[in-house]
């Protein structure tokens, strides 16, 4: 059986985890010493060896990321850290942020070295002040101990760290978006070509990654790449933070190699809440397509959840028992996409406003099997036809909900209306 691996969350029940003193003391603002006494290229290199790759959803190899960034252009350089986490259920950064920020602020160190990067940015949703009160202090404490500002250690290198707080929309998630909004526009995605790595945060060139992405990185300096690379799976190698949420015993934050399954994660979390039965889960947030209880053995890294329909995205595992009706809760995440489309294109502004209006009539029962073939054809004009990702993922629960659970769909009509419970679906229930 596959055990946890506490690498990022180790410390997360020391009382000062979270201070200079505390992340020193576990042997943290070592690793960045050593990487500034590499050449950047080095550091590029070990981080591609090492096969870690974007823990923000898509997967992308992190050092074939920074290895776009041109060298010798005389332009200035950017790294810009995507902390704005918001989709429903993914929940693994802010924690993280919370109770060890002084891992991401070394990592930013690293890997803006790594990039020739002079100016860094932590881009963090508005909403969670908390965290960004703790990101402040941190990044305060990192320049007053010399490891951020001028000269740092008498490198010769200079970092200045910008904590910037979002103001509370999804769509910046969505790199580009990210940019607008980080240079004072409505956060709206842009159109690509140019990417990032060539003309990205004012023009210049930008690496975007997630908050686990650059936290990881201390630790494949300090231990080695190879170190990494023992974990997790052939293409899909180290660990990774899995968020268990919903109808599970102890829902929380379990950090295994990549590859363990949700059976495995579930035996860890005590199992399904009060003895019932799984019904469905995401593999990695609202935006995956629906896994069942026949995808229990499915191992999570990239390839294998892939191959089984779905994406691994942001490991955030929402667990759903059989007291939930499917209808409901993919008009809930619909709800929630037809909020948060930023309006650009045609396909998601308009798609993802039916996929409300529709699926709050087949809810209440007032619809028929030909408005689930109406559904399928709308997810069609918005998959791969919208400006970004955001229209794709707000199709995955519509379609593969009605892929495994087409017969409760017409259920519904068939009753006219919901034959669900919806108080013994929540939390407070106790699953009876």
């Amino acid at each position: 059986m596959t055990t946890l691996t506490p690498i990022l969350t180790k410390t997360w029940d020391q009382a000062d985890s979270f201070t200079l003193r505390g992340y020193e003391n576990a042997g943290g603002y070592q690793a960045f010493r050593t990487a500034l006494g590499m050449n950047p290229d080095d550091i590029i290199q070990a981080v591609k060896d090492s096969g870690l790759r974007g823990r923000g959803g898509a997967g992308f190899p992190t050092g074939l990321k920074w290895g776009f960034i041109p060298q010798g252009d005389g332009k200035p350089h950017y790294l810009v850290v995507n902390a704005d986490e918001s989709e429903p259920g993914t929940c693994k950064d802010i924690p993280l942020m919370m109770a060890n920020p002084h891992v991401l602020v070394e990592g930013i160190i690293i890997s803006s070295f790594a990039i020739r990067a002079n100016h860094a940015f932590i881009y963090v949703r508005g909403e969670v002040l908390h965290v960004i009160r703790r990101l402040q202090q941190a990044v305060a404490d990192a320049y007053e101990a010399g490891y951020l500002g001028k000269n740092i250690l008498g490198s010769g290198f200079d970092l200045e760290l910008v904590v910037h707080s979002g103001a509370g929309a999804y769509i910046c998630g969505e790199e580009t978006a990210l940019l607008d909004s980080l240079e004072g526009y409505r956060g709206q995605p842009r159109l690509k070509p140019p990417f990032p790595a060539v003309a990205g945060l004012y023009g210049g060139p930008t690496v975007i990654n997630n908050v686990e992405s650059i936290a990881s990185v201390p630790g494949i300096i300090a231990n080695g790449a190879d170190w990494f690379a023992s974990m997790g799976t052939e293409k899909s190698k180290g660990f990774g933070i899995f968020s268990l949420s919903g109808h599970v015993t102890r829902p929380g934050q379990y950090e295994a190699p990549l590859g363990i399954t949700l059976r495995e994660l579930l035996d860890m979390a005590g199992g399904i809440r009060g003895g019932r039965r799984l019904k469905f889960w995401t593999p990695g947030g609202s935006s995956t397509p629906l896994f069942t209880d026949e995808h229990l053995d499915v191992p999570l890294d990239f390839e294998s959840v892939g191959a089984a329909g779905s994406m691994l995205g942001t490991r955030a595992l929402q667990l759903f028992d059989d007291t939930t009706c499917v209808v409901r809760a993919v008009l809930r995440w619909s709800e929630f996409y037809a909020h948060e489309s930023c309006g650009k294109c045609t396909p998601c502004r308009e798609g993802t406003y039916w996929y409300k209006q529709m699926l709050k009539r087949l809810e209440k029962g007032e619809g028929s099997e030909k408005d689930l073939d109406t559904l399928l054809d709308l997810s069609d004009n918005i998959l791969g036809r919208s400006f970004c990702a955001l229209g794709d993922g707000a199709t995955s629960p519509v379609t593969s909900s009605i892929q495994y659970f087409r017969d409760e769909y017409i259920q519904h009509f068939e009753q006219g209306g919901c034959p669900f419970d919806r108080a013994a679906s929540t939390a407070w229930a106790g699953g009876k």
